[in-house]
């Protein structure tokens, strides 16, 4: 499963995926985290860009400040164009709790959960975590 990350979560990929690879995950199931600047997506995209992007490359997008506000907006996206088969965006809940280890770890928790039930969530729209 690949997830497409946030400009404001980069850092936090590589640190996702150390977990991920510690906790031996990474043997057992495909997980990628692939950046805007990988993606070719600039980081004023607007919401709309980045849902169509995800969608088109069966991406679940991860994020943590994408808001409701104006006709771009990923909520506003998500009501008019997600459907039973739309991958969901996963929004991290408390963008500052980051810097905890515990509630990075719970994170990476709910995301492997995602990956291994994906097909229970298709077409939720937004998940929030952990």
């Amino acid at each position: 499963m690949t997830f497409l990350v946030d400009y404001n979560l980069d850092g936090y990929a590589l640190v996702f995926l150390g977990i991920l690879a510690k906790g031996g995950w990474l043997e057992l199931i495909c997980v990628r985290f692939v950046t805007f600047r990988e993606a070719g997506l600039l980081m004023d995209s607007s919401d709309r860009i980045l849902w169509r992007f995800a969608q088109a490359n069966q991406m679940i997008v991860l994020t943590a400040n994408r808001n409701m506000k104006g006709e771009d907006s990923l909520e506003k996206v998500m009501r008019e164009e997600n459907t039973t088969d739309s991958f969901p965006v996963v929004t991290i809940g408390d963008l500052e709790r980051l810097d905890e280890f515990d509630y990075r770890e719970q994170c990476v928790d709910r995301l492997i959960e995602i990956v291994l039930d994906i097909e229970n969530y298709m077409g939720v729209g937004r998940l929030f975590i952990p």
